[in-house]
């Protein structure tokens, strides 16, 4: 094993020490040194550059324990900025987003079929018009979309909605706008979202967020760190078959989770075109509406008791179209999965809903840019 360069030991440093600002509302030098297990005068030499960044700002003082009240450091929100896009399933979103997570301008399309080139076009449409907005510097383009991703390479292997297999989608981004780009599906998106700006969820936590919109998808994070399997897809639970004989699925297989637990099912099963439509036959309270709600809670009670035994994570969080249902879909997932899982497995864990809606995916790509390496902070502006 090769020791490590002064250069990459600076940048081990420093991206420990921004990690730990980016945890913190506010933190002094001596915190940060104990957090990190850096030395005070390490701690210091890097806060001094990132002061001179912009990146940092002190912004008052703690509370004494002995000694010298301590200077508060605090990242300057609005010193760099990140594009977001969330690729959704009838409309497009984008957004800039700041370093702490607030949108600070946002674009929406509407996505009327499943064209890829018009797709694409739409894509290039969005980030135009948020360049357009003349808000600096941004540092990079996160794309959370639906389908099944190859992050690494940054290409949509297959993303049946919008028609497009193998799509270069960061390459083509890269040398369109001569930023970095980084590609992944957007229940990953949307996992990693929750996870940093959700429930205040403890750092290092293992955790698993399953959207559930027209298709089916989880985002599985394990100690902190988003889990994406060998290839890229883990979490892709919609594409499991769930019911022998069942109706026959996008993908092209049969009695996949999809066609019997997502929005798009329960639309199907009571012939009508948007989920506004269902959602109102099911508050109006007809019956076959509640069974239906009822039947697509169970198995997806029983994909989560299969999740539970394999991963044993304690924590899931449901987001997406189907949480507007309320307790009767949320009971007949908890009846489902416990019914379905070890007694003591099933115990020991929480579900609940998450409350990010569609942000949820727009700044987890933008959080994404930056989980592992800082450095596009530094870049020069083109």
């Amino acid at each position: 094993m090769k020791k490590a360069t002064h250069q990459q030991t600076k940048q081990h440093n420093r991206d420990l020490v921004l990690r730990t600002l980016f945890s913190h509302e506010a933190i002094s030098r001596a915190e940060i040194a104990r957090i990190t297990n850096l030395t005070r005068t390490t701690v210091s030499d890097v806060v001094s550059g990132l002061l001179n960044e912009g990146l940092v700002d002190e912004v008052g003082r703690g509370e004494s324990i002995g000694g010298k009240t301590p200077i508060l450091l605090s990242i300057v929100p609005d010193s760099r900025y990140m594009l977001a896009l969330n690729l959704a399933q009838d409309k497009f979103i984008g957004a800039i987003v700041n370093l702490r997570g607030e949108i600070k301008e946002m674009v929406e399309v509407q996505v009327n079929d499943n064209n890829g080139e018009k797709a694409l076009e739409l894509v290039y449409q969005i980030l135009d018009q948020l360049i357009r907005k003349k808000i600096k510097p941004i540092v990079g383009i996160g794309v959370g979309t639906p389908g099944l991703v190859n992050t690494r390479e940054g290409v949509i292997v297959n993303a049946v909605n919008l028609a497009w297999k193998d799509l270069p989608l960061r390459a083509l981004l890269e040398k369109k706008y001569k930023l970095p780009v980084s590609i992944l599906n957007d229940s990953q998106a949307t996992a990693i979202g929750e996870y940093v700006y959700g429930n205040h969820h403890k750092p290092d936590e293992n955790l698993i967020v399953v959207n559930v919109k027209y298709g089916i998808a989880a985002g599985i994070l394990i100690n902190g760190r988003l889990f994406q399997g060998d290839g890229g897809g883990a979490g892709e639970i919609g594409h499991v078959v769930v019911q022998e004989n069942g109706i026959q699925c996008r993908c092209g297989k049969s009695g996949c989770l999809e066609t019997v637990a997502s929005a798009r099912a329960m639309m199907n099963q009571l012939g009508v075109s948007s989920f506004e439509q269902a959602f109102a036959e099911f508050s109006a309270n007809n019956g076959n509406a509640k069974q239906i709600v009822i039947n697509a809670g169970k198995y997806l009670g029983v994909s989560l008791a299969n999740l539970i035994g394999t991963l044993n994570i304690q924590k899931i969080v449901l987001t997406g179209y189907m949480t507007q249902l309320g307790d009767t879909w949320l009971n007949a997932i908890k009846d489902s999965m416990q019914k379905a899982s070890l007694e003591k497995m099933y115990e020991g864990t929480k579900i609940e809903i998450g409350n990010l809606d569609y942000r949820a995916c727009i700044l987890g790509a933008s959080a994404f840019l930056l989980l592992d390496d800082y450095s596009l902070l530094f870049r020069e502006e083109n």
